[in-house]
């Protein structure tokens, strides 16, 4: 008899992460038995490791702007500040900024010269 049919349940949040990370591991073509494992042992090795800590998981805010302001940036033809401020829900100014930002980083687009 498995735990949930015994009426426990595992913690929301690793539940959460296990069925999330089965869904993905079927999505790359593991089959339906090895994925609920790879999740169950992900699930385990996080509470194995890290049960309880108490802390907050970060929204990665840094991240996802950075993702959305390449994505603009590789999209960006010189002339559709216009589209792409509507297509990403901005400003044409917050558009300019963000062409600006990542040409200030060095554009990704432009190999080393070494």
């Amino acid at each position: 008899m498995s735990d949930n049919q015994m009426g426990t349940r595992r913690h929301e949040l690793l539940e959460d992460i296990h069925a999330q990370v089965a869904k993905v591991a079927q999505e790359f073509g593991i089959k339906e038995d090895v994925a609920d494992q790879v999740g169950c042992a992900i699930a385990d090795h996080l509470a194995e490791n890290w049960g309880g800590q108490n802390f907050t998981i970060p929204m990665d805010h840094h991240y996802r702007i950075s993702q959305r302001d390449a994505e603009i940036y590789d999209r960006f033809n010189g002339r559709n500040h216009h589209v792409l401020a509507k297509e990403f829900n901005m400003t044409v100014r917050g558009i300019y900024k963000v062409i600006k930002r990542v040409r200030a980083k060095g554009d990704p687009n432009q190999p080393g010269l070494f």
